[in-house]
């Protein structure tokens, strides 16, 4: 099944669309063009894999933690692109996101994922990989300082 996959939650804007074997991607420093930039990644990625975006079997969206405006303007594009085509949307944790690729690529099954929050804070969470799916352990958000 081929999937659409959106992030905007940090200044990179990013677009994927795969079915786990085959992607096609982009990924723009965005700043804050998300909005603008997002859409046009979209139609590039349906147009290289040659397909419609009813081929595609759902959309999933980065769902932070992260900017809102960012999470915000990739959950609004998910939903209008979704529900113009009948497809499937799904928000996708980016704390748990990185943990997954950990278990991929090195095989962890306990992981703690943390992300720049900006302003001195940091987003943390603490996961174990239960052999089907990852248990949420601890989420914070940590202050570095004043």
């Amino acid at each position: 099944m081929r999937i659409i996959a959106l992030d905007a939650s940090t200044e990179l804007c990013t677009a994927a669309l795969g079915d786990g074997t085959v992607w096609h991607e982009r990924a723009e420093h965005a700043g804050q063009r998300h909005s603008e930039l997002l859409l046009p990644m979209v139609r590039e990625l349906v147009a290289e894999a040659r397909i419609a975006l009813s081929d595609v079997g759902g959309i999933a969206f980065g769902a932070g933690p992260g900017s809102f405006t960012g999470l915000r303007i990739a959950c609004g594009v998910a939903q209008g692109l979704a529900f113009g085509a009948g497809l499937t949307v799904v928000g996708i944790s980016t704390l748990e996101a990185m943990a997954e690729a950990a278990r991929v690529q090195h095989g962890a099954t306990r992981v703690v994922a943390a992300l720049d929050a900006r302003m001195r804070e940091i987003y943390i969470a603490a996961y174990e990989y239960d052999g089907a799916r990852w248990r949420l352990e601890h989420r914070s958000m940590v202050a570095n300082g004043p």
